[in-house]
Protein backbone atom coordinates (compact mmCIF):
# COMPACT_ATOMS: atom_id res chain seq x y z
CA UNK A 1 0.00 0.00 0.00
CA UNK A 2 1.26 3.47 -0.85
CA UNK A 3 1.36 6.17 1.83
CA UNK A 4 -1.02 8.35 -0.19
CA UNK A 5 -3.58 5.55 -0.34
CA UNK A 6 -3.25 4.89 3.37
CA UNK A 7 -3.68 8.59 4.17
CA UNK A 8 -6.86 8.84 2.09
CA UNK A 9 -8.35 5.66 3.53
CA UNK A 10 -7.44 6.42 7.13
CA UNK A 11 -9.02 9.85 6.77
CA UNK A 12 -12.35 8.19 5.93
CA UNK A 13 -12.31 6.62 9.41
CA UNK A 14 -11.53 9.88 11.24
CA UNK A 15 -14.35 10.91 13.54
CA UNK A 16 -13.48 13.60 16.04
CA UNK A 17 -14.52 17.17 16.90
CA UNK A 18 -13.81 19.89 14.34
CA UNK A 19 -12.39 17.44 11.79
CA UNK A 20 -10.31 19.31 9.26
CA UNK A 21 -9.37 22.05 11.70
CA UNK A 22 -8.17 20.18 14.77
CA UNK A 23 -4.52 19.15 14.89
CA UNK A 24 -4.67 18.73 18.68
CA UNK A 25 -6.86 15.61 18.61
CA UNK A 26 -4.52 13.46 16.48
CA UNK A 27 -1.52 14.91 18.32
CA UNK A 28 -2.92 13.79 21.68
CA UNK A 29 -3.85 10.41 20.23
CA UNK A 30 -0.31 9.98 18.95
CA UNK A 31 1.06 10.65 22.42
CA UNK A 32 -1.39 8.18 23.98
CA UNK A 33 -0.64 5.39 21.54
CA UNK A 34 3.10 5.92 21.93
CA UNK A 35 2.63 5.58 25.67
CA UNK A 36 0.77 2.30 25.14
CA UNK A 37 3.75 0.87 23.27
CA UNK A 38 6.07 1.90 26.10
CA UNK A 39 3.72 0.20 28.58
CA UNK A 40 3.71 -3.04 26.57
CA UNK A 41 7.51 -3.11 26.45
CA UNK A 42 7.73 -2.30 30.17
CA UNK A 43 5.46 -5.23 30.96
CA UNK A 44 7.40 -7.45 28.54
CA UNK A 45 10.52 -6.80 30.59
CA UNK A 46 8.70 -7.22 33.90
CA UNK A 47 6.62 -10.27 33.04
CA UNK A 48 8.52 -12.08 30.29
CA UNK A 49 12.19 -11.18 30.83
CA UNK A 50 12.13 -9.23 27.56
CA UNK A 51 11.40 -12.31 25.47
CA UNK A 52 9.30 -11.33 22.45
CA UNK A 53 6.57 -13.80 21.52
CA UNK A 54 4.45 -13.91 18.38
CA UNK A 55 1.52 -12.64 20.45
CA UNK A 56 3.60 -9.68 21.59
CA UNK A 57 4.60 -8.90 18.00
CA UNK A 58 0.94 -8.95 16.99
CA UNK A 59 0.00 -6.58 19.82
CA UNK A 60 2.84 -4.20 18.90
CA UNK A 61 1.85 -4.38 15.22
CA UNK A 62 -1.65 -3.21 16.15
CA UNK A 63 -0.31 -0.38 18.31
CA UNK A 64 2.07 0.73 15.56
CA UNK A 65 -0.93 0.79 13.23
CA UNK A 66 -2.71 3.11 15.66
CA UNK A 67 0.35 5.36 15.72
CA UNK A 68 0.42 5.40 11.92
CA UNK A 69 -3.27 6.36 11.88
CA UNK A 70 -2.67 9.32 14.17
CA UNK A 71 0.44 10.43 12.23
CA UNK A 72 -1.55 10.20 9.01
CA UNK A 73 -4.45 12.23 10.38
CA UNK A 74 -2.12 14.81 11.90
CA UNK A 75 -0.61 15.18 8.44
CA UNK A 76 -4.09 15.56 6.96
CA UNK A 77 -4.99 18.23 9.51
CA UNK A 78 -1.83 20.14 8.60
CA UNK A 79 -2.32 19.51 4.88
CA UNK A 80 0.95 17.62 4.64
CA UNK A 81 1.32 14.52 2.51
CA UNK A 82 2.31 11.44 4.52
CA UNK A 83 4.28 10.37 1.46
CA UNK A 84 6.22 13.66 1.56
CA UNK A 85 6.97 13.14 5.26
CA UNK A 86 8.41 9.70 4.52
CA UNK A 87 10.38 10.98 1.52
CA UNK A 88 11.88 13.92 3.41
CA UNK A 89 12.75 11.72 6.36
CA UNK A 90 14.74 9.33 4.16
CA UNK A 91 16.43 12.23 2.37
CA UNK A 92 17.49 13.65 5.75
CA UNK A 93 18.77 10.29 7.00
CA UNK A 94 20.72 9.46 3.84
CA UNK A 95 22.27 12.95 3.85
CA UNK A 96 23.37 12.38 7.46
CA UNK A 97 24.71 8.96 6.56
CA UNK A 98 26.71 10.43 3.67
CA UNK A 99 28.23 12.99 6.07
CA UNK A 100 28.82 10.35 8.78
CA UNK A 101 26.36 12.10 11.10
CA UNK A 102 23.78 9.39 11.89
CA UNK A 103 24.96 9.41 15.52
CA UNK A 104 24.44 12.38 17.77
CA UNK A 105 21.44 14.59 18.30
CA UNK A 106 19.68 17.51 16.67
CA UNK A 107 17.77 17.78 13.43
CA UNK A 108 20.43 19.72 11.56
CA UNK A 109 23.60 17.70 12.13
Amino acid sequence: MEFSEYQKKSRKTAIYPNLGNNYVYPLLGLAGETGEIFEKFKKLIRDNNGVISNEFKEAITLELGDILWYVSNLCSELKISLEEVAKKNLEKLFARKKRGKLHGSGDYR
